[in-house]
């Protein structure tokens, strides 16, 4: 049976989707995200210097375009630094969503490195906020993401993908979603 990872997954989802650009910093954790976009022909990663920078490149894409701008960070320190930019999206009706990394699922109970409980804090800035625990929910997250942050009322979208998750290889048959993204509202 073939296989992909979890981070070709992603950046299939976010093609479907019709992102053309993802603003971002790359870091230890995210890396594969960063590797499989990099080869993406339908979408360009642009590196910035501060994921704050890479949140208010992305919702100035959105403010102009009416479509999802996206943004991705790593852990921690990083997907802190970005939240401004995303609250600063969703006070502001812009249509974003923001990606950022976390660590493996086997140390989110534990005082670790960098470690943060993101969703908390990312849900009272966003109109949604979650984290992927398996790689077969990561259609339907990105879907809901995407969804919600263009409704009548455009917003920011957050989620977390744990590193051992995006690292994970995949059976090819998961894909992206193909369905009406109303429906999963």
């Amino acid at each position: 049976m073939s296989k992909r990872s979890v981070a070709k997954l992603v950046v299939d989802c976010l093609e479907n989707e019709g992102v053309k650009y993802v603003w971002g910093v790359p870091g230890e954790e995210n890396i594969f995200l960063v590797n499989e976009l990099s080869k993406s022909s339908k979408i360009k990663f642009v590196l910035t210097r501060s994921e704050q920078g890479a949140a208010f490149m992305a919702a100035i894409y959105g403010q102009i375009t009416r479509i999802p701008g996206v943004c991705i960070s790593t852990l921690g320190p990083g997907a802190l630094n970005m939240i401004l930019g995303v609250a600063d999206a969703n006070t502001s009706s812009i249509p974003l969503v923001a990606i950022s990394a976390q660590g493996n699922l086997a140390r989110l109970h534990k005082d670790s490195h960098q470690i943060l409980d993101l969703v908390s804090i990312y849900k009272p800035v966003t109109q949604y906020a979650g984290m992927a625990v398996s790689p077969e929910s990561i259609p339907e997250m990105i879907r809901k993401c995407f969804s919600i942050a263009k409704r009548d009322r455009p917003g920011a979208a957050y989620l977390a993908i744990p590193e051992d998750i995006e690292r994970t290889q995949i059976a090819e048959h998961i894909r992206p979603l193909d369905v009406d993204p109303i429906s999963i509202t």
